[in-house]
Formats: structure tokens, sequence, C-alpha cells
């Protein structure tokens, strides 16, 4: 996470946890050429978090290809359950702060 955020005069500690309360992540899945599949996470602001390091660790931790594209994250294969686990226990993230998008 980035320390540089402006807090207003706020603790950077303070600022940090506004930050993640205040996110809402969106997961969901798209549909690929051949049948494959990607999960696409969305919402996380790029001033907080450095996105490089963050995808380069998913891919890590989910043993799965994926890149950046317009401010939002994908990866191969469907890892839903998995991220979320990941998001709340290692980055701090609220549970309730990460929607699960169906699409039809």
């Amino acid at each position: 996470m980035k320390k540089d955020a402006y807090c207003a005069g706020l603790p950077p500690e303070l600022c940090i946890q506004l930050e993640l309360e205040s996110q809402v992540i969106k997961v969901k899945l798209e549909h690929r050429k051949m049948g494959k599949v990607v999960t696409v996470i969305e919402g996380i602001d790029e001033k907080a978090f450095d996105l490089k390091k963050l995808v380069s660790y998913l891919k890590t931790k989910l043993a799965a290809g994926g890149t950046i594209k317009n401010g939002r994250i994908e990866i191969q294969g469907d890892h839903r359950t998995k991220l979320k686990k990941i998001l709340v226990d290692e980055f701090g993230f609220k549970p309730e702060n990460i929607v699960f998008i169906e699409e039809e």
C-alpha cells in the first residue's frame, strides 16, 4: 500500500483504514473464447494500492496467469472464493465490501 495518500491531517494508520473501508470491490466472472473463464476484480483504488504488485502477488498465490487492463485486475480461471479470503485475510478489506456480480 502506498504511504503518500492525502490524509487531511489524520494519522497515516487511520487514513489507510478509512481507505480500506470505503472501497467496494466487485468480483465477477467473464467468459471468453473457447470456453475460457476469467475472474475480474474492479474497484481497488490505484492510489491506495500498487496494482502491478497486487496482481503479481495474486498470480503467485492463485497459481494462475493474470494482467491489469483499464484499472481492473483479470486472473485466469474461477478464483472467487480464494480471492475473497486473500483480500480479507492478507489485505484487510472488509468481507461486506466485496461484492460478487453474477452475469446471465
